[in-house]
């Protein structure tokens, strides 16, 4: 693992093949990766990025992750989204923007690599604030999404509130707290959305300084009582980053449970 878990987050990747646009604005894009190798249409895989929604982090971020799933055969869309702190960002706009890219990224995909890409719903993989824009699109728009693997997610807006994650993340995304915008909350928040009936698995790390594990582990547990398919799986002194990181020692149970979500389908 790095000295810095953070370094991933800044280290080189390869150029994506393509960038496709899912709207009008210079944000609503992605970009694709193409599978390493022959094979079979697979399932596209759609990574939802975090950074607690904020303008400053984008989906370069996630290169590292994207290159090495398209190396393992997956076509990649490396989804980008409008942010807090710019205009169309936070609430509705940031919502929206994910619902609209997941629905419309694999038949793009399927356009731009014929034969490779299953056009059908895609296999979502979102990471801390992308992992609760992933959990939010599978329980708003179930048919859209194929499974989700929810990295560290922020999978309790109202916690997160309450905790004030990254210095008031969640009232930059929607204009307030529970007491002033309760009817977002309703809408938005995954705690508040279960059940759901798309395939779900989240992975944290015990050691996660940016969203503290007891926020999954709560979150799953009230999931699988509430009748969802989902389970959690905990890396005993993992932090936040490792689980985007393809150097790290998190990597090979990452990819081992995308497979499993594919193989289930």
């Amino acid at each position: 693992m790095p000295a810095d878990p953070r370094d991933v987050l800044t280290r080189p990747a390869p150029a994506p093949e393509r960038t496709v646009a899912y709207g009008d604005h210079p944000d609503q894009v992605a970009d694709l990766r193409f599978p390493a190798g022959d094979g079979p249409a697979r399932p596209l895989v759609v990574v939802v990025h975090g950074g607690f929604w904020r303008a400053e982090y984008d989906r370069g971020h996630t290169g590292p992750l994207a290159a090495a799933l398209a190396a393992d055969g997956y076509p990649v869309a490396q989804l980008e989204y409008r942010r807090t702190g710019q205009p169309g960002g936070g609430w509705p706009g940031t919502l929206s923007d994910a619902l609209t890219g997941i629905a419309a990224l694999p038949e793009l995909a399927a356009e731009a690599l014929p034969g490779r890409v299953d056009a059908g719903a895609p296999i979502v993989v979102g990471h801390s604030a992308g992992g609760h824009l992933a959990l939010y699109a599978a329980a708003t728009a179930p048919s859209t999404v194929r499974a989700v693997l929810a990295l560290a997610p922020v999978a309790d807006l109202v916690e997160a509130y309450r905790w004030d994650l990254d210095s008031g993340a969640v009232t930059a995304l929607l204009g307030g707290g529970p007491a002033e915008v309760p009817d977002r909350y309703a809408a938005t928040d995954p705690r508040l959305l279960v059940p759901t009936r798309t395939r779900t698995v989240v992975i944290h790390g015990s050691v996660d300084l940016q969203v503290p594990v007891a926020m999954s582990r709560d979150f799953v547990t009230a999931a699988r009582a509430a009748g969802s398919d989902i389970s959690l799986i905990e890396l005993p002194g993992c932090e936040h980053f490792g689980l985007i990181d393809p150097e790290s020692a998190a990597w090979s149970r990452v990819l081992d449970a995308l497979r499993s979500l594919h193989d289930d389908h």
